[in-house]
């Protein structure tokens, strides 16, 4: 893996099951040609640094692809919307097979580029479905609303006021499908339970996100939802419990992160790896891949929290996921703005 300094520095706008997906995928291709076939040249473009929640699981997701040999990867980071579709380009013009990232703030440039490289494979993280007038173009995010159900459940036990803190970074679906996922989960526990809602406006403004949960938290929040960096400081210096999102940060803060809702990229990457090796890559949703029944996500484990966490939602988790999992239970997906309660 080779980092690249395509992109000029920024803070930005947004940021077992998969090697079956991959095997499934690429089953037109002979066990031959599969074996001798080249590593895939695939290069990432990100708008905040790779340690960021959203971005760190592609980032982890290539790093093991290319460990099993299927992809070499490279990446750019801190790239600015302004350079994002010069940054494409670049890594076009260099023999680039595939381009993975996320084209939210940018998208009717990305598009301009993609028409420009047909034969590149482009899998973005995007608001828009896929488009048939751009078929080499993938679109994907983090549907991750099973586990942020489950997370929810956790949340609405825990919970000794009845009042959650949730601060998220701006309110479009792919997060407010999350939210009102936790909410449903919490008042799965506790039908009265009330919310407090905030966007901060950025999805990298850790201090910001860290004053409104301190707002929230003088406002009778005894558990708040961290769908930003900072809530948990917040948390952990005010001595309340906090849910985790898309990675799992116990490790940081054992005394406070109860259960975190964990993204997991490979089903994703690994399904369009499949596809160009196959030679079959076309325009498609990926945001399937995210779902817990793909392998897409799930609960982090309890750690710290094993045995502190009431037994009614340890059992209506654990019914829930296996329903979730055989698709007798579908968490509901509301796209709209939560509101507080």
């Amino acid at each position: 893996m080779t980092k690249s300094t395509l992109g000029a520095p920024s803070r930005r706008h947004f940021l077992a099951s998969s090697a079956a997906l991959a095997l499934t995928a690429g089953a037109a291709l002979s066990p031959a040609k599969l074996l001798a076939a080249e590593p895939i040249k695939v290069a990432g473009i990100y708008t905040v640094p790779v340690e960021q929640q959203w971005v760190s699981r592609i980032h982890v997701a290539a790093l093991v692809a290319q460990d099993r040999g299927d992809i070499s990867y490279s990446y750019s980071e801190n790239t600015s919307n302004s350079d994002y579709a010069r940054v494409m380009r670049e890594y076009a013009e260099s023999g680039y097979k595939m381009i993975i990232g996320e084209i939210f703030g940018v998208e009717a440039e990305a598009r301009e580029v993609m028409a420009d490289y047909p034969d590149v494979a482009f899998l973005m993280g995007s608001s828009f479905k896929e488009d048939a007038a751009v078929p080499n173009l993938s679109v994907f995010d983090n549907y991750i609303q099973d586990a942020a159900y489950l997370s929810g459940i956790i949340a609405g036990a825990m919970s000794k006021s009845g009042n959650i803190g949730m601060v998220g970074g701006f309110p479009i679906p792919e997060v407010n499908r999350l939210m009102h996922a936790f909410m449903a989960g919490a008042q799965e526990m506790n039908p009265e339970m009330k919310f407090q809602v905030s966007f901060i406006g950025s999805w990298f403004d850790p201090p910001k996100a860290k004053e409104t949960a301190f707002a929230m938290a003088e406002n009778g929040a005894d558990v708040l939802y961290a769908e930003r960096f900072g809530v948990s400081d917040a948390a952990k210096e005010k001595g309340l419990l906090a849910i985790g999102n898309v990675i799992d940060t116990q490790s940081d803060y054992p005394d406070t992160v109860v259960a975190s809702a964990i993204w997991h990229f490979e089903p994703t990457l690994d399904a369009a790896i499949a596809a160009v090796q196959a030679g079959s890559f076309t325009a498609k949703d990926y945001g399937i891949y995210s779902f817990m029944a793909k392998g897409g996500c799930s609960l982090a484990p309890y750690g710290t929290f094993e045995g502190k966490i009431p037994q009614a939602a340890l059992d209506l988790i654990a019914t829930r996921t296996a329903a979730i999992k055989d698709g007798s239970y579908t968490v509901a997906i509301n796209d709209e703005e939560p509101k507080s309660s």
